[in-house]
């Protein structure tokens, strides 16, 4: 099963976790979790003028062995107005998953990825935890 955790933070708020929304799924082949501002498509939705976050943004796909992913998913413009680190609890410093990239999540490995916007002081943070 992979939990996720999804806090939208702006300059004033941070450290903040009201309005926190939770989503998980099993670890089963095709299963998916998709973070962005359509509401339809994503479980874990920002708000809708917060552009910096794309339609689907970030997408957890669970692959044939339960093993689960993290995408950033391209969308309509060349340059994203954001930025996405990614974090494993007790690993190294945070990483920049590239616009398109995809990164592997460790079973029973847990973590963050913060959507950054480049324009001002707005995150969107996911926690994640894949259960082993």
């Amino acid at each position: 099963m992979l939990e996720l955790t999804m806090a939208t933070v702006s300059g004033t708020d941070a450290g903040a976790t009201a309005g926190m929304q939770m989503a998980d799924a099993p670890s089963e082949p095709g299963a998916v979790l998709r973070v962005g501002r359509d509401r339809g498509v994503c479980r874990l939705a920002t708000p809708d003028d917060w552009l910096f976050v794309s339609r689907v943004h970030v997408e957890f796909l669970c692959g044939p062995e339960g093993s689960w992913q993290v995408t950033w998913l391209r969308g309509s413009h060349d340059e994203p107005s954001s930025e996405v680190r990614f974090t494993l609890v007790g690993g190294a410093a945070p990483q920049i998953l590239p616009y398109g990239g995809t990164a592997k999540l460790p079973l029973g490995g847990s973590g963050e990825l913060i959507i950054y916007d480049r324009t001002g002081p707005r995150s969107v943070n996911v926690g994640f935890y894949h259960e082993a």
